[in-house]
């Protein structure tokens, strides 16, 4: 990990960077700058409608981002209960999250990640970031640190050098609402 450090710079300074994840590697930048959000999107050539999902090290760091006032203390529990873990949930979105966070959706897709390494770079950077696999449009999502430069390598993005968490799937992901699971884990 001996770019760790380099790589929180580079979050703070709005740049964009991929990371290591649960399944793959993903690509991300700070979900409070809708410039560095923008280079994120130009770098995937992937469309603003979709929306991305936010990684967080904790619950807590996830509180300003969504609006749980509509959402059942049972249904809560449910939602702790699943993380750190896998599972990505839909949930109400606070009126501070940007709309190139939520794309074309009044939801916000948000993750308390079980990654050690993820876990570190949020806790570092004192809040979620943002969260979509790390390949070009219509590629496969990269597995490893070389595949991640093969296909991003001359868009400027800084590689957190280290490994997926060895799942080989994307998260699952859920709706807060009413528990439907939106894509299979």
């Amino acid at each position: 990990m001996s770019n760790f450090n380099h790589v929180i710079d580079a979050l703070k300074g709005g740049e964009v960077i991929a990371y290591p994840t649960e399944g793959v590697f993903g690509v991300g930048c700070d979900p409070d700058n809708d410039e560095a959000i923008r280079k994120l999107l130009a770098v995937k050539n992937r469309s603003v409608q979709k929306g991305l999902i936010l990684v967080a090290a904790s619950y807590e760091q996830i509180l300003p981002y969504i609006d749980t006032s509509s959402l059942s203390a049972e249904r809560l529990i449910q939602i702790k209960g699943s993380w750190p873990g896998p599972i990505t949930w839909v949930m109400p979105v606070s009126q501070h999250t940007s709309n190139l966070v939520t794309g074309e959706f009044n939801s916000v897709a948000v993750r308390v990640t079980d990654h050690p390494l993820v876990q570190k770079v949020c806790l570092a950077f004192g809040k979620p970031i943002t969260s979509t696999s790390a390949n070009l449009s219509g590629l496969p999502p990269c597995m490893t640190t070389e595949e991640v430069e093969g296909q991003l390598g001359n868009t400027g993005v800084i590689i957190l050098e280290g490994n997926t968490g060895g799942r080989n799937k994307p998260s699952e992901i859920r709706d807060a609402q009413s528990s439907q699971i939106l894509r299979q884990g």
